[in-house]
């Protein structure tokens, strides 16, 4: 009865065990059937540009001003930042194209020189209130009035203006033409190569493509203050030339 009774339990270990085993093969073989097979290829890589007249430009500008008391530097900032921003939209600049990149009020410090010493030292740190500073980016879509646009707000009492740089509003469509040509490029390429190595083009196995490019700046850094301010001084004319774009790909095929 015992010896039966093991001989059931055995049996019972080894359906158990094959089950397991073929589970396991199973999963082994399915594993096999999902790594790619090895095959023969050729890489070729392909450049494309595009080139058009940049149709916006973008600066930006800071207001700073000086108080005794924090209130009073953001009162003086406002006072000038708003100013600015009505002649600013007077001249057709709408208001999803103006953004506060920066608004920040801090205390002042001055040293106190001990002068009864000789020589003087530096003595204690005293307060000597706050500045403000409001700081304003400006997207121009008329390209025409960029120069104009930084002598006016130079002169409403802008403290510094910088950063002025061209670009293409619609970025993707120069980028996307600029894509196909080098894409052309890179299969032309491919037809060629085949053709003198005597294979077959099956199927692209991989594909990359490296965008390049970018606005062209024009640094007006330095502009600020009196250089601006003076209503007599022609607005500064800035060229906005052209910009390009540049993409390479590189494409891998299977051959044959």
């Amino acid at each position: 009865m015992i010896n039966q009774e093991i001989l059931k339990w055995g049996r019972i270990v080894l359906i158990i065990s094959a089950i397991f085993l073929a589970v396991e093969t199973l999963g082994v073989l399915k594993g096999f059937g999902e790594t790619d097979p090895a095959y023969n290829s050729i890489s070729v890589t392909g450049e494309g540009e595009s080139v058009a007249v940049p149709d916006i430009a973008t600066f930006y500008f800071t207001v700073s001003s000086d108080g005794k008391t924090a209130s009073a530097a953001q009162e003086l900032v406002t006072t000038k930042t708003d100013a600015i921003l009505l002649e600013l939209k007077n001249q057709g600049i709408e208001e999803k194209d103006i953004k506060t990149t920066d608004y920040s009020v801090f205390p002042k410090y001055r040293y106190e020189t001990e002068m009864m010493m000789y020589p003087p030292i530096s003595g204690r740190q005293v307060s000597d209130g706050y500045t403000a500073n409001h700081s304003i980016t400006v997207k121009v879509r008329d390209t025409e009035k960029a120069g104009t646009l930084l002598a006016l707000v130079g002169e409403k009492g802008a403290t510094y203006v910088s950063g002025l740089s061209f670009d293409i509003d619609d970025r993707d469509a120069l980028i996307d033409e600029a894509r196909a040509e080098a894409i052309k490029d890179a299969k032309d390429k491919a037809k060629i190569l085949s053709r003198e190595l005597g294979v077959k083009l099956v199927r692209v196995v991989s594909f990359y493509d490296n965008t390049g490019g970018g606005p062209t700046p024009y640094y007006a850094e330095g502009m600020g203050g009196d250089m601006i301010k003076s209503s007599s001084a022609p607005a500064p004319t800035i060229p906005a030339g052209e910009n390009k774009i540049k993409i390479t790909v590189s494409i891998t095929y299977e051959i044959r």
